[in-house]
């Protein structure tokens, strides 16, 4: 009985120290910040095909989103 509960001890310890080591915070540093960032997190990360999407967009339906342009829906703007 006791070797049992010595072993269920052991292993309550060791569960916890694996649990609460996943709970740690880890301090990024100011200039570890561009390593960790990745450009595919940003808001918009390729602002020139961004602009060549929304171009089409518009040329074809004929109706801005979010560009500042109008444009019929020929194409020709």
């Amino acid at each position: 009985m006791t070797s049992a509960l010595r072993v269920l001890g052991c292993g309550v310890l060791i569960g916890y120290q694996l649990i609460a080591s996943g709970c740690t915070v880890v301090e990024v540093k100011p200039w570890q910040r561009n390593i960790l960032a990745k450009p595919v997190m940003a808001g918009n990360p390729d602002p020139s095909l961004t602009a060549i999407r929304d171009h089409v967009f518009f040329s074809k339906e004929g109706a801005t989103g979010s560009a500042s342009a109008g444009g019929g829906g020929c194409g020709c703007n």
